[in-house]
């Protein structure tokens, strides 16, 4: 017995993106699995903790993901632009539904001045130029290492200590800390609410994972610039 499969056609993905559930649900999956890619990340910069040769050691097995059938870096790459895709795609939808949002509040309120965004809305927004902005930088920090003078290709560990001696580079990494904790805190919630997980009774429990996994990410992701600031790492 045959079993039929149908796929979505260009015209109904359009239709999908063209609608403001669409874009919300673009949203909250693409924002998903950046979140993935965040808690692993973070677990990886916390092998720092175990010494250089570990360290690199981990830093060498990334490249080596994949293999036989992926050539050396090959999954790096994939990575690299499955990200990028969801990084655009986030940031469009965002931006395409904060311009729907401000036109509806023009057109709610003709006789009077139309509310203000809100804190979350706010946070959101700026949080996400911020976060952008650090992501460029650290792919020239870290990643091709233009910005960090002091490091050396083929030493992560060294790479990380030389660059988070520099007092500016801890300054730029806990500012985009702080702004991604916040971003996760609304997103999550948002991303919840959108995918229709988020109701009367599991509501309070979303609530408090999306304040738990901010402040976890947050104090992860801190810990390395923190200890190599105070000499631990070194």
């Amino acid at each position: 017995m045959a079993v039929a499969i149908r796929t979505a056609s260009p015209s109904t993905l359009r239709t999908l993106w063209s609608s403001t559930i669409g874009k919300k649900a673009v949203m909250a999956v693409t924002g998903v699995v950046m979140l993935l890619f965040l808690v692993v990340h973070m677990l990886g910069n916390l092998k720092i903790f175990f010494g250089a040769t570990e360290f690199d050691a981990y830093a060498a097995w990334l490249r080596t993901i994949g293999e036989p059938v992926l050539h050396n870096s090959w999954y790096l790459w994939i990575q690299r632009t499955a990200l990028v895709v969801c990084v655009v795609l986030h940031a469009v939808s965002a931006y395409q539904l904060s311009r729907r949002d401000v036109a509806a509040r023009k057109q709610r309120y003709v006789h009077s001045a139309p509310a203000g965004p809100s804190f979350a809305t706010r946070t959101m927004r700026w949080g996400g130029v911020i976060i952008g902005l650090f992501l460029v930088w650290h792919i020239l920090d870290l990643t091709t290492g233009t910005l960090n003078p002091l490091g050396e290709a083929g030493h992560p560990y060294e790479n990380v200590v030389a660059d988070f001696r520099n007092w500016w580079a801890d300054v730029i990494y806990l500012v985009a800390m702080a702004a991604l904790g916040l971003h996760i805190r609304h997103g999550f919630w948002s991303a919840a609410q959108t995918l229709g997980a988020n109701g009367p009774r599991s509501g309070p429990v979303f609530r408090t994972v999306s304040w738990v996994l901010a402040l976890v990410l947050f104090a992860g992701f801190v810990t390395v610039p923190v200890a190599v600031m105070t000499g631990a790492v070194h």
